[in-house]
């Protein structure tokens, strides 16, 4: 079997959509032609008066059902999966291919029962040969060029000669021009030039565009390493920089817990301040090894899980931090179909982590989060993580999920935090094939506090 493939292909999977979506187009067009084809010839005969022998339309008519047929056939084809997305078998390349053959056979056969050399059809080659450049490789292409021009020319000057039948286009010419034997030359002539003149230029484009486009699919790709390099290198900066934190953090319990002798009240609260601006420091490191880690994946390892479980987990382990707001937290879970999410277990932790986190942190003490679970009709699960605390500014929230932003209202009160968290979240939710947005006032909201509700919608599957 022929090899179509262009050489140095990068990007298969853009190369097999691309022709996929050609072929799915002829199939349309083919059956607009037919019927256009079909309604034609009953309008030259109705209003123009043009008349066609009974051996012609009956020509027409097999030449058309026969089209038809086949391209039900061809649409068959498309929608089995017996056309392959694959370099090996019947690929998406030879299906085109035979589609562009049937097509030249049949404006061959209607060219030759509609006047040969006096045909108005016979242009149709040209255009056929402009969409066969843009998929074929250019040998192919030329090769097709040269049998069209020698059939055309073969066929002329065997009508010339009497050796084949030549039909009329009915009686539209007042004089026939198939037996001039200057116009059947210039004709062939000037068809040739304009055949090979069109393969030359479409192919020419198209080969450009094909071979820029892989060229930039490897230099995103050479991107995409250097990217993952410098993510490794990241990773192991910033966990040695983790390492002495820890040993301080050591250290100052050491002091706390009385192991190094009594300490004053003042000094006391001192250390405690270090103590929690190491341990928001350490949580600063852990956030961005999270994102190093989410940048190095390529694919999500999906397993079924339990929303109210999962978010169970995360507030239990966040007990600290809500219990120092004394926040009031609540899971609120209206499906009716509680059935498991198929979710990258890790990776979604960092999402529930990082919402529920935010909206103890930026609250206010006896502040309230509240957890809403509901089913969407198009099966669609709807996550909804709210809060009554500060809200977010109106001139803030086109930014909210660009890397290293934080709003303005957090930066005043001093929050520490690295304002990429929402970035990760957005990211990996995208992963997920879901979406997220947010609303602020939240609906839980107070008086004098506008609160933030972010909604998530996944695939509940």
């Amino acid at each position: 079997m022929l090899n179509f493939i262009p050489p140095n292909t990068i990007d298969f999977e853009q190369l097999w959509s691309l022709i996929s979506s050609r072929n799915k187009w002829f199939i349309k067009l083919r059956f607009i032609i037919v019927a256009g084809f079909s309604l034609f010839v009953i309008f030259t005969q109705e209003f123009f008066g043009i008349e066609f022998t009974s051996e012609q339309l009956w020509a027409y008519a097999i030449i058309a059902i026969s089209l038809f047929v086949l391209n039900v056939g061809f649409s068959y084809m498309e929608n089995s999966g017996l056309v392959k997305n694959s370099e090996y078998g019947f690929n998406q390349l030879h299906f085109a291919f035979n589609q562009i053959i049937i097509d030249l056979l049949a404006i061959a056969l209607i060219s030759y029962y509609s006047g040969g050399i006096e045909s108005p059809f016979y242009m149709f080659f040209v255009f056929h040969m402009i969409i066969g450049s843009l998929i074929l490789p250019g040998y192919i292409v030329y090769i097709i060029c040269g049998i069209i021009v020698a059939y055309l020319a073969t066929f002329s000057f065997l009508e010339y000669y009497g050796i084949v039948a030549h039909h009329s286009f009915g009686n539209l010419l007042e004089a026939p021009l198939f037996d001039n034997y200057r116009y059947i030359l210039i004709i062939i002539s000037s068809f040739g030039i304009m055949m090979i003149v069109s393969v030359y230029l479409a192919n020419t484009v198209a080969r450009s565009h094909y071979q820029r486009s892989q060229q930039l699919k490897l230099a995103l790709n050479r991107l995409r390493d250097a990217e993952k390099i410098k993510m490794k290198y990241t990773m192991g900066i910033v966990h040695e920089i983790k390492s002495p934190l820890v040993g301080a953090q050591s250290n100052l319990d050491l002091i706390l817990n009385g192991y190094t002798g009594e300490i004053n009240t003042e000094t006391s609260e001192k250390i405690k301040r270090a103590r929690i601006r190491t341990d928001e420091a350490v949580a600063i490191i852990n956030d961005i090894l999270k994102i190093s880690k989410l940048k190095l994946l390529d694919t999500l390892t999906k397993e079924d899980v339990d929303l109210v479980e999962l978010f169970n987990e995360t507030i239990s382990k966040k007990e600290s931090q809500i219990l120092s707001m004394n926040a009031n937290v609540k899971i609120i879970d209206d499906r009716k179909d509680k059935k498991n999410v198929m979710l990258d277990l890790p990776l979604f932790e960092l999402v529930v982590s990082n919402l529920v986190g935010n909206a103890v942190k930026y609250n206010s003490p006896g502040g309230e989060v509240r957890i809403f679970l509901k089913n969407i009709d198009n099966d669609e699960v709807e996550i909804v993580v709210a809060d009554d605390g500060m809200g977010i500014p109106d001139e803030d929230k086109g930014k909210m999920f660009h890397d290293f932003y934080r709003a303005n209202n957090v930066r005043k009160k001093g929050i520490e935090g690295t304002g990429l968290g929402l970035s990760v979240v957005k990211e990996i939710i995208e992963q997920h094939d879901g979406e997220i947005t947010f609303n602020s006032p939240s609906r839980i909201t107070k008086e004098g506090r506008k609160g933030t509700e972010f909604i998530i919608t996944l695939p509940n599957i």
